[in-house]
């Protein structure tokens, strides 16, 4: 029978309280940087050369992706944050690292002379008077796993950047840079002392379930169910057994499954599971970076003294915000703390 607990009644003064602490916060996000290219055209025809749209371009636009996304997020909502990962020394690399946010350090990011930068570039067209669609996404990740000598660099950046923070979100895209073994060691150097465990949570397009005991992992329903080889869709049940299933897997504290239109559902041992309706319109504009807006509102919540249930209830509220954004975007905290007022009126 499927453990389903009514969503208790969260004191919005409180979820008010822990951001107004974000400012006071250091985060270290740790892993792959990627570019993501947008290319806004207008259609202007079919081709007669095959059925496909003829675009006059417009403009393009480069955004951090990826790690620099979730960074990003982090620094929007107030907090200071070190930045670990690599990019190169291309025009991605420079574009991607100028629209950086002022509060995010990027001194420990590597820049080799060799490596291109990974770039995710979306064709968007649409008439002079309506909304930009998606028309095709063209991935360009050239590089190979990273080497020993790249390997050793990072790892002690990484640490570098972990060693006064107060959370850490691992940013895993699955180029080969971030491994359960890197961060079992940043576990193992920033858990030595049991007073004080600082909140170490993982994104992994790939991988989540070969990262194991640290604080959170945020998989969305279909890396769950690819994971597991099970169907969900609205089975409150499959996903209550898939749900225990992670969380054994994995021996986490938290597993907060991203369910798109059905919200979201957070997994403790020995605790009900808590199901999150969505927040804000069903009528989406774009998800591109919604998982890195709620990963780093998740980490940031827990880094200001959140319980897991009040930091999923805010990061159900800004990944509610970021998916009405067009692109890869962030949410403030004056949105956020006016997303929880709202939702406290209605």
């Amino acid at each position: 029978m499927a453990r389903r607990s009514p969503a208790p009644s969260v004191d919005a003064a409180r979820l008010l309280a822990v951001a107004d602490r974000f400012p006071s916060r250091r985060v270290a996000v740790i892993g792959d940087l990627i570019a993501d290219e947008f290319i806004y055209g207008r259609v202007e025809r079919v081709s007669r050369e095959a059925p496909v749209l003829i675009l006059r371009y417009d403009t393009t636009i480069v955004v951090p992706g990826g790690a620099g996304n979730a960074a990003n997020n982090v620094a929007a909502l107030g907090a200071r944050v070190r930045l670990a990962g690599l990019a190169g020394r291309d025009e991605p690399g420079r574009r991607m690292l100028d629209a950086l946010h002022e509060r995010v350090a990027r001194t420990q990011v590597i820049g080799p002379a060799t490596y291109c930068t990974p770039v995710k570039t979306r064709i968007l067209a649409g008439g002079v008077h309506s909304a930009k669609q998606q028309v095709v996404r063209i991935d360009r990740i050239t590089n190979g796993a990273p080497d020993g000598a790249l390997r050793r660099t990072f790892e002690a950046r990484a640490l570098a950047v972990c060693s006064r923070a107060d959370a850490v979100l691992v940013s895993d895209y699955g180029s080969g840079l971030v491994t359960p073994a890197l961060v079992d060691r940043l576990r193992r150097s920033l858990w030595r002392s049991a007073e004080r465990r600082v909140p170490i949570l993982v994104d992994s397009r790939y991988a989540v379930q070969d990262y194991h005991g640290i604080t959170a992992c945020t998989p969305n329903e279909s890396e769950v169910e690819q994971m597991l080889g099970v169907r969900i869709g609205d089975d409150l049940r499959a996903l209550e057994a898939a749900g225990r299933e992670m969380l054994r897997r994995t021996g986490m504290q938290a597993l907060l499954v991203t369910r798109g239109g059905r919200g979201m559902a957070l997994f403790e041992p020995d605790a009900p599971t808590r199901h999150i309706p969505i927040f804000g319109s069903d009528e989406i504009a774009d998800v591109a970076g919604a998982g890195d807006t709620v990963i780093a509102t998740l980490t940031l919540a827990l880094a200001a003294g959140a319980s897991f249930y009040e930091a999923a209830r805010l990061a159900n509220y800004a990944g509610g915000l970021v998916v009405m954004k067009r692109g890869t975007a962030t949410v403030s905290a004056e949105e956020l703390r006016a997303a929880v007022q709202r939702a406290v009126r209605n």
